[in-house]
C-alpha cells in the first residue's frame, strides 16, 4: 500500500543517515576542527609555555597569575607576540589532529568487529592513536615550542626564526633531523594520555550524555567536549611542563 511504501522509504532514509562517513571526510573534518580550535587557543598556549619556562629559569621568584603574566607578555612583546609560532601550530594540527582523531575512528571501528565498544576499548584506541599521532607530528611540535620560546631568550641568544619553514629547515641544517626526535618521549607519553583522556573519554561521554537525555547534536557534543577537555587538562598538565622543557633543551 501507499502507507507501507512511505514507511519503508522513511526507514531506508533513516538507515542511510546513520551510515558511517567516508574515511577521507573523518580525517578532513578532524584536521579542520583542530586548525580552527588551535587558532583560538594559540595565545593561551604561548602564555602557558612562556610561563612554564619562566618559572623553571627562576624557581625562587613568586609565580604570577596566568592573567597577570599574559598582560605583561602582551605589553612587552605586543599582541603579535602571543601569536608567535602560529604557523607551526596550524601545521602541527594538520598532522596531529588529523591523525589523532582520524586514526581513533579507524581503530575504534576495527576493534568493534571483535568486541563491544565500551570505555576500555575507547581508552585503548585513544592511547594508540595519540601515540602514533605524536610520532608523526613531533618535528612540527619541536618547531612550535622553539618559535614560541625564542622571544623569551636574551637578544644575543635568540635564533630569530623567520617563519615555520625557516625554523624547520634551520633545525635540520644546523642540528640534523634527529633533533626533532631528541627528547620526544615526554611528548609521546603526554599524547598517549591525551588520546585516552580527551579523545577516548569524549567518545564515551557522548554516549553517557545521550543516555542521560542530552540527545541534541550540538548540546551532546558541547557537554562531552567540555567534560573531556577538563579531564585531559587536569591529567596531562605535569607532562605538558616536561614536554616543553625537553623540546627546548636541545
Amino acid at each position: 500500500t501507499g502507507y507501507q511504501r512511505r514507511v519503508r522509504g522513511s526507514t531506508e532514509r533513516a538507515m542511510s543517515s546513520t551510515e558511517p562517513l567516508p574515511r577521507s571526510v573523518s580525517f578532513g573534518t578532524a584536521g579542520m576542527g583542530g586548525i580552527l580550535g588551535w587558532i583560538c587557543v594559540h595565545p593561551a598556549n604561548t602564555v602557558a609555555v612562556r610561563m612554564n619556562l619562566a618559572s623553571m629559569s627562576n624557581s625562587n621568584a613568586p609565580s604570577p597569575s596566568f592573567l597577570k603574566f599574559a598582560l605583561e607578555l602582551a605589553t612587552k612583546d605586543g599582541l603579535a607576540g602571543l601569536y608567535a609560532g602560529l604557523g607551526a601550530g596550524i601545521l602541527r594540527q594538520v598532522f596531529y589532529a588529523t591523525s589523532r582523531f582520524g586514526l581513533f575512528e579507524v581503530f575504534r571501528d576495527s576493534l568493534a568487529k571483535y568486541r563491544e565498544t565500551d570505555i576500555w576499548s575507547r581508552l585503548l584506541t585513544g592511547c594508540t592513536s595519540g601515540g602514533i599521532a605524536a610520532l608523526i607530528s613531533c618535528p612540527v611540535e619541536v618547531t612550535l615550542v622553539r618559535m614560541s620560546n625564542d622571544m623569551s631568550l636574551p637578544v644575543d641568544k635568540r635564533r630569530n626564526y623567520g617563519n615555520v619553514l625557516n625554523a624547520g629547515t634551520r633545525i635540520i641544517r644546523e642540528e640534523g633531523f634527529s633533533a626533532f626526535y631528541r627528547g620526544c618521549m615526554p611528548f609521546v607519553n603526554r599524547a598517549i594520555l591525551v588520546g585516552a583522556c580527551q579523545v577516548g573519554t569524549y567518545d564515551q561521554f557522548k554516549s553517557t550524555y545521550r543516555s542521560l537525555g542530552v540527545t541534541g547534536k550540538t548540546s551532546n557534543v558541547f557537554c562531552a567536549a567540555m567534560t573531556s577537555g577538563l579531564l585531559y587538562a587536569a591529567v596531562t598538565n605535569p607532562l605538558e611542563t616536561a614536554k616543553n622543557l625537553s623540546l627546548i633543551h636541545i
